[in-house]
């Protein structure tokens, strides 16, 4: 593995208009994941994050979500056949997330990213949080449009920034879940 860092660990946050595309590209990412993964997991991978809703703008980056009984060893055993489709694991001890594995999929110049993979143990607060907020920016319009206006003006301020970007969505999240046993799914 080389140490490099990859240029999409640099990409810029950009939102876009809503992609009808990107349920598709989510359908077709899942049905892999699924037959890669389908051992460990708990549950159907899902699609999460902004490109999950219709008609939201999001970074063009597809989240997926896998609910796994043990992360270290799905992600050791995983590696090289998740690599072999073009997924690029990031160690727990870069992504800074100790309650997920994560994964990256670039794209074939490999300086953007197409899809990010969140491995989560089963029953981990998190994964309910995940989909808590998905199913929120999905049922109310409002609440989506805020969040759409919020990230564009975190994209204007913190592009180059993606942690800072990350993060200035954190009180948002907390507000819609509004419920202290659902952590922030933007962390």
């Amino acid at each position: 593995m080389s140490d490099a860092v990859p240029a999409w660990a640099h990409e810029r946050a950009e939102v876009l208009p809503y992609d009808p595309h990107w349920a598709a590209r989510a359908s077709k990412e899942r049905e892999q994941l699924t037959d890669l993964l389908g051992p460990w997991l708990v549950g159907p991978v899902e699609h999460v994050g902004s490109t999950a809703v219709r008609g939201l703008a999001a970074k063009p980056i597809i989240d997926l979500a896998a609910s796994v009984d043990d992360l270290d060893a799905v992600a050791a055993r995983n590696v090289q056949d998740l690599a072999a489709n073009g997924w690029h694991y990031v160690p727990p001890e870069l992504d800074g997330r100790p309650w997920r594995r994560f994964f990256v999929k670039p794209d074939a110049s490999g300086r953007y990213r197409e899809a990010h993979l969140h491995l989560i143990e089963t029953g981990h607060p998190r994964w309910n949080a995940q989909i808590a907020f998905r199913d929120a920016l999905r049922s109310d319009d409002e609440v989506a449009r805020r969040y759409e206006d919020l990230k564009h003006e975190l994209s204007h301020r913190h592009g180059d920034d993606r942690e800072a970007y990350t993060h200035g969505k954190a009180a948002f999240v907390a507000g819609v879940l509004s419920d202290s046993a659902h952590p922030d799914p933007t962390d």
